[in-house]
Formats: C-alpha cells, sequence, structure tokens
C-alpha cells in the first residue's frame, strides 16, 4: 500500500473511531492531508500516539494477541490483510497483522 493510501486509510480508521471531526485530501500531484481534530471542551480528545512496528522492525500479532489499550478507553491501529482496522474490530473478525500504532 502506497504511503498516501496508507495515511488516508488511517486517516478514516480515526475518524470512524471518533479521534477526529473529519479529513481531507487536496491537490493533484502533491496531495495534501488535511486532519480536524475532536475536542471536548478544550482538551483534544486524543491523548497520545505511540507508533509501534517501523520499517526497520515490524511487528507482527495474532487476533488473540491484539494488546488492550488503557483498559479498552485507547484503540490500536493493524495493517490487516483485509485493510486498516482497529484492533476491537481485528478480535471480532480473528484476524491478525502488523501493529501499526495505538492511540488513547
Amino acid at each position: 500500500m502506497p504511503s498516501s493510501r496508507l495515511k488516508v486509510a488511517l486517516a478514516d480508521v480515526l475518524k470512524q473511531s471518533g479521534y477526529i471531526q473529519d479529513f481531507s485530501v487536496e491537490g493533484e500531484s502533491k496531495k495534501t492531508l488535511t486532519l480536524k481534530l475532536k475536542y471536548q471542551g478544550k482538551t483534544p480528545v486524543i491523548e497520545g500516539i505511540k507508533r509501534i512496528s517501523a520499517p526497520s522492525c515490524r511487528r507482527y500479532v495474532q487476533h488473540d494477541e491484539i494488546p488492550h489499550i488503557m483498559g479498552g478507553l485507547g484503540t490500536a491501529v493493524l495493517s490487516t490483510s483485509r485493510g486498516l482496522m482497529t484492533g476491537q474490530k481485528a478480535r471480532k473478525e480473528k484476524v491478525g497483522g502488523e501493529l501499526l500504532c495505538t492511540i488513547w
């Protein structure tokens, strides 16, 4: 998956999970991804993001090894054979993959 499609897919997962309000992709040759962050009052919904898998050290997990982030308050994002999805959805569909990041 090219990096621009991966970024758009990640933004879509963040929107579906309720971490961002909206996103847009602008431009033809040089595309720009713009995220509209979501707030509760003056506090941002996203408190932190941690990258787990990197090009030099990829981390793969099976569906029963997907971590629960902050007791279920956070979200793990996986790249699976069925596309990018949250850890909760991957557990439900019993599919593993590359653990990209965690969000809380």
